[in-house]
C-alpha cells in the first residue's frame, strides 16, 4: 500500500480483485451471518423472559407447597417429623433448591436439588458463558415453619435455573446445526447457481480476448437469460461488423499492394528498358570520343580525355545508381528465376558481406518456382529487411532463414538469429511494420518471437489460395 494511503483503499482493492461470484456469496454470507446475530440475540432474550418465569413459577408453586405441607402437619404428625420429610416432598419441584433447618439453623436433612427436566432425564449443563447471558438473578424466599405458635425450623427457597437454561441451550444447538447445514448447503446451491449464471459472462471476456488479439471469426452461443442473452446478440453483431470491415480492408489492401507492385514494375521496366541503354550509350559514346581525340595535339587530347574520364565516371555513378534503385523497386530476377534461388543468391550476398556471421538457407523441395508477383516479392522483401535487421541491430553468429510448403495450402517463411534479442514493448521499426503491413495484406500472419538473450525468430505464414480473410467477408455478405 502506498505511503499514506487510507487503509479502506487497500480494503477496496483487494475486493475489486476477487471474481463476481465470490463478491456475491461474500454479501450472502455477511448478511446470513447478521441474521444469525440476530436471531442469537433474540433467542437469548426469550430464554432470559422464559427462564424467569419458569423459576418464578417453581419458586411461587414451592411456597404454596410448603404452606400446605405445614397446614398439614399441624394435623397428623410432630414437628420433628414433619422437618425431615419436608425436603423429600419438594423434591419433585423443578428449578428450584430446598434448604429445611431447624430453630438452631442446622439443615435437618440435604438440600433437595431440582436439576432433572420434565421427565427425569439429567441434562449437560449450558456453557457458562451461555448461562450468564440467559439467567438472572433471583431472590431467595424464606417461609418460617410455625407449630402452635412456636417457630421450629425455617425452609429457604432458592431459585435454580440451570436445567431451563440447559434445555434452551439443547434446542438453540439443535437449531443452529439445522440452520448450518441449510445455510451450507443454501451457499453450495448458490455457487453453482452463480456459476451458470455468470458463465456467459466468462464466455463473453474471452470473446472479447479474442476480438483483441484480431481473431473476428468468434461467436458467442445464446444463454437462456434474457439480458444476457442480448449481450451475446450485440457482440455477435459486432464481431460480425469487425470481421466484414477486416475483410473489405483486406481486399483494398491486397489491390493496394498489387497496384504499387504493378507500379514498381512499371517503374523497374523503364529503368532498365530506357534509362539503362540511355546510360550504356553516353558510356560508349564518351569511350570513342576517347578513341577519337588521340589525333588531337596532346594538350587538347588531355583535356578532353580529362573531361571524358569524367563524364565516364558520372555514368558508372549513374549505373550504380539505377541497379539500386532496380533492386529496391524490384528484383529483375522475378518472375525469370525461382523463388528458392532468388532467396538463396540473397543470402549468399549478404554472407559474402558479413563473414563473421554464418548464413544458412533452407529450402522445401515442393516449392514451386514461382507464387506470383504480389506473393514472391513480399517474401523477397520480408527475407531481405529480416537479414538487414539482424545484421543491424542483433549481433548474431548464425543466421538461419527457412522456406517450406505447409500441407494446409501456405508458404511458411521463417528467419531465426541467435543475436541479443528485444525486450518485450520495444516499438517495431517502418521495415518491421511494412513486411506485417504486405503479409497481412495478402491474408497471412507475421509473427516476430523474441527475447533478451534469447535471439529473435521472425514467422511468416501467407496462404496459396484465396486469402481467409477475404473468405470471411464473402461468409459475412452472404448473411446480411
Amino acid at each position: 500500500m502506498p505511503f499514506g494511503a487510507p487503509p479502506w483503499r487497500a480494503w477496496q482493492r483487494f475486493w475489486h480483485a476477487r471474481s463476481l461470484r465470490v463478491q456475491l456469496l461474500t454479501v450472502f454470507a455477511v448478511i446470513d451471518l447478521f441474521a444469525v446475530l440476530v436471531g442469537g440475540g433474540i433467542t437469548i432474550l426469550r430464554a432470559r423472559a422464559q427462564t424467569r418465569v419458569e423459576v418464578a413459577a417453581s419458586m411461587r408453586l414451592a411456597e404454596f407447597l410448603v404452606g400446605d405441607a405445614l397446614h398439614l402437619a399441624q394435623q397428623q404428625a410432630s414437628a420433628q417429623q414433619f422437618l425431615s420429610a419436608l425436603p423429600a416432598q419438594l423434591r419433585s419441584i423443578r428449578h428450584v433448591r430446598v434448604v429445611v433447618t431447624d430453630a438452631a439453623g442446622v439443615p435437618v436433612a440435604a438440600p433437595a436439588p431440582s436439576d432433572s427436566g420434565r421427565h427425569g432425564e439429567t441434562r449437560e449443563p449450558a456453557p457458562a458463558w451461555f448461562s450468564a447471558l440467559v439467567a438472572s438473578p433471583f431472590a431467595t424466599h424464606e417461609v418460617p415453619v410455625v407449630v402452635d405458635g412456636a417457630r421450629i425450623g425455617n425452609v429457604e427457597i432458592v431459585g435454580e435455573p440451570a436445567d431451563e437454561i440447559a434445555e434452551v441451550w439443547e434446542n438453540a444447538v439443535t437449531l443452529g446445526t439445522v440452520a448450518c447445514v441449510l445455510n451450507v448447503a443454501m451457499i453450495g446451491i448458490l455457487y453453482l447457481l452463480f456459476g451458470r449464471v455468470l458463465d456467459p459472462l466468462t464466455v463473453l471476456a474471452r470473446g472479447l480476448a479474442d476480438l483483441e488479439r484480431r481473431s473476428y471469426g468468434v461467436r458467442l452461443p445464446q444463454p437462456q437469460a434474457r439480458e444476457l442473452a442480448a449481450l451475446a446478440e450485440r457482440f455477435n453483431a459486432l464481431a460480425l461488423a469487425l470481421e466484414t470491415v477486416r475483410g473489405e480492408n483486406a481486399k483494398l489492401n491486397r489491390r493496394l499492394i498489387t497496384a504499387q507492385d504493378d507500379e514498381r514494375r512499371r517503374t523497374a521496366l523503364e529503368l532498365h528498358d530506357e534509362v539503362g541503354p540511355c546510360l550504356f550509350g553516353l558510356k560508349a559514346n564518351a569511350s570513342s570520343i576517347i578513341g577519337a581525340a588521340g589525333s588531337l595535339p596532346d594538350d587538347a587530347k588531355r583535356s578532353i580525355v580529362d573531361r571524358t574520364q569524367d563524364i565516364l565516371g558520372i555514368i558508372d555513378h549513374l549505373q550504380a545508381i539505377n541497379r539500386s534503385m532496380l533492386d529496391r523497386l524490384r528484383p529483375m530476377a522475378l518472375g525469370h528465376v525461382p523463388l528458392a534461388e532468388i532467396l538463396r543468391e540473397l543470402v549468399l550476398e549478404r554472407a559474402r558481406q558479413q563473414p563473421r556471421i554464418a548464413f544458412s538457407f533452407a529450402a522445401d523441395n515442393k516449392l514451386k518456382a514461382g507464387y506470383g508477383d504480389s506473393v514472391d516479392l513480399t517474401i523477397y522483401r520480408c527475407v531481405q529487411e529480416s537479414l538487414t535487421n539482424a545484421i543491424r541491430h542483433a549481433q548474431p553468429k548464425a543466421v538461419t532463414v527457412e522456406l517450406r510448403e505447409a500441407a494446409d495450402g501456405a508458404l511458411v517463411l521463417s528467419v531465426r538469429d541467435d543475436g541479443r534479442g528485444m525486450t518485450n514493448g520495444q516499438p517495431s521499426g517502418f521495415g518491421t511494420r511494412g513486411m506485417q503491413e504486405r503479409v497481412e495484406g495478402l491474408g497471412g500472419t507475421f509473427v516476430v518471437d523474441s527475447a533478451p538473450g534469447r535471439g529473435t525468430a521472425v514467422r511468416i505464414v501467407i496462404p496459396l489460395n484465396e486469402p481467409r480473410i477475404a473468405a470471411a467477408i464473402d461468409t459475412a455478405e452472404r448473411r446480411l
